[in-house]
């Protein structure tokens, strides 16, 4: 009978031995997990989102440390070309010339989307003068040859009568426009010049688009921060930066007149709108609408591009960065809205999904 017992109770052990085995030895796979560590440089346009995503994915994964830092799009793609960077952000994603340079290959991955907007300080010349203004709104209108006309030098002061016409009932500052610009290599530049030479052949003939060009009148700033922070330093300013960094220092910003004739603002409906009418192409997700047609679409829309290489030496960082791109495009896109940018469609899920999966294959 003892030795009955005995037998049991060695065959009751066995499941309890390989349960405490299994346990011991996925403690021992993850202590032996080695730390990844992955760099990131280029456009500062969707840089607060990225910030707040690595944060998040850092403390969801410990063993995983990614880094970015936000100098703009023309220096994010040169670093990729350069090898000196696990991926880049660009606000125009890559161009084909720029893609030949890189022998590893290069894969464009949309990650968000956000407009870009109209800035301008008018309050504190309300605050300081001795006549108020009044009744200064926080979404002045302007029309398209108006704010053609204005980053041209042709409009310089407040109370043109073609702001005025467009914004009646307001009573606008007699204060000289001071223009702000992007001194850096940008695609937020690039998108809005963009815009503005598909709507103004003037504009087109003598700036051009580019993520650098050579701008008629104003000042620069380095990246949306320095433009942004110019804006709040200087009574009558009137700059483009993205969205969020408008939202985040409570920067008022302009209606646009868009294409249909409507004045519109940037709302999450808005941006979407002009969204849904961009069709990203299969083979490199890459396409831009400059002055969309719907009726209530915000006419400055773009998507922000994660670009990576198609191999990796490393093939443990690969597979870091995919697994950080498919949590950024699903559970990532939660932050969006919150922090000012458009979550990306199903569809556009779906492609960005389909399309990591060709990274180290």
């Amino acid at each position: 009978m003892s030795a009955k017992l005995q037998s049991q109770g060695r065959v009751c052990l066995l499941p309890l031995i390989a349960i405490l085995l299994s346990i011991a030895s996925c403690t021992t796979e993850q202590k032996n997990i080695k730390r990844v560590s992955l760099v990131g440089t280029g456009a500062s346009f969707p840089a607060p989102l990225y910030e707040r995503w690595l944060s998040d994915y850092n403390q969801q994964n410990p063993n995983i440390e990614i880094n970015y830092q936000a100098i703009g799009s023309s220096a994010g793609v040169q670093q990729l070309i350069d090898g000196t960077v696990d991926f880049a952000a660009s606000d125009v994603g890559i161009t084909k010339e720029q893609a030949a340079k890189i022998k590893r290959g290069v894969i464009a991955l949309p990650i968000t989307a956000g407009s870009i907007v109209l800035a301008y300080n008018l309050t504190p010349v309300a605050q300081q003068s001795p006549q108020p203004q009044v009744n200064v709104p926080t979404a002045l209108r302007l029309p398209r040859q108006v704010y053609v006309d204005i980053f041209l030098g042709k409009i310089t002061n407040w109370n043109h009568p073609k702001i005025g016409a467009a914004n009646p009932g307001v009573s606008l500052p007699d204060l000289p426009i001071q223009v702000v610009n992007r001194t850096d290599g940008s695609g937020t530049t690039s998108v809005f010049t963009q815009h503005l030479s598909t709507i103004s052949p003037e504009w087109k003939s003598k700036v051009g688009a580019g993520k650098s060009v050579a701008w008629r009148v104003g000042i620069g700033g380095k990246g949306n921060e320095g433009v942004t922070a110019l804006i709040q330093q200087i009574p009558g300013a009137i700059g483009y930066v993205e969205y969020i960094y408008a939202k985040q220092n409570k920067l008022s910003v302009a209606a646009l007149e868009n294409k249909s004739g409507n004045y519109i603002t940037p709302t999450p409906e808005s941006v979407a709108q002009t969204l849904e009418a961009v069709k990203l192409p299969g083979d490199n997700l890459i396409a831009f609408i400059t002055d969309p047609t719907g009726a209530q679409s915000y006419p400055i829309v773009t998507y922000s591009w994660l670009l990576t290489y198609h191999q990796y030496p490393n093939r443990v960082k690969a597979q870091a960065l995919k697994n950080f791109v498919n949590w950024a495009v699903i559970d990532g896109q939660k932050s969006s809205l919150e922090l000012g940018y458009i979550p990306l469609s199903k569809k556009v899920v779906l492609q960005v999904q389909s399309a990591v999966k060709k990274i180290a294959e």
